[in-house]
């Protein structure tokens, strides 16, 4: 468990798979589940996914060396960092073309039956999407596969020494992940600039918040349900 634990690839790669696997999971749940009096599938599923993303980044925290000691980043890397995780915002919203989507949905409505928003299930799910996800995205996209294409042995490469082709192969990839794949190959492409500018992965992470986190204010603002 210890050689697991302390494998740097699962460690990066293992709460994004798990996340995946219960996406699979809450689509493959029968429709009938979401009129259920639990809510498996439209509240739970989501509070459950969340924590126990949250759980094994937390299990596997001491491998994260680029989050425990980080290299120092300039002012300007933070400035960027919100500024890019506004425009990065913008485009996702912006560019809302058919052609640009390859799948719509209905998406996550915290909802209660009079139709009014349940504020405990919007919280949950904005703190999930705000604070886990990117964290957790960050570290797979750019900490390891950025890398890892560039060279097997990843983590004795410093960000600023990948090159066009790890960048294009992780923003497409990036991109196949996300529904809205033209903004999602932006925002990838955006995220691995500032990581490989800055040699920070927590100036990615702090773009990815600030993207999602605005993202979830405007969505529960609005009720474009289909953008969460």
């Amino acid at each position: 468990m210890g050689r697991f634990r302390d494998d740097p690839v699962i460690a990066r790669a293992a709460p994004f798979l798990l996340f995946i696997g219960f996406l699979i999971l809450g689509s493959a749940l029968p429709k009938e589940f979401d009129v259920q009096s639990i809510h498996l599938h439209t509240t739970w599923m989501v509070v459950v996914r969340g924590a126990v993303v949250a759980l094994l980044l937390l299990w596997f925290w001491r491998g994260y060396a680029e989050l425990r000691r980080p290299p120092a980043a300039r002012p300007a890397d933070w400035a960027l960092a919100v500024a890019t995780g506004i425009a990065v915002f913008l485009v996702w919203i912006g560019i809302d073309q058919d052609w640009a989507v390859t799948l719509r949905s209905a998406g996550y409505r915290p909802l209660r039956d009079d139709g009014s928003v349940d504020l405990m299930q919007a919280f949950a799910r904005l703190a999930g999407f705000s604070l886990i996800v990117p964290v957790m995205e960050e570290l797979f996209w750019r900490s390891l596969v950025l890398r890892w294409i560039e060279r097997h042995e990843f983590q004795s490469l410093a960000p600023r020494e990948v090159g066009w082709r790890a960048f294009l192969i992780t923003t497409a990839l990036f991109a196949l992940e996300h529904d809205r794949w033209l903004a999602g190959a932006l925002a990838g492409a955006a995220y691995n600039w500032l990581y490989m500018r800055s040699g920070n992965l927590w100036v990615p992470i702090v773009a990815h918040a600030v993207t999602n986190g605005v993202l979830g204010l405007w969505v529960l603002h609005t009720g474009r349900w289909g953008f969460w």
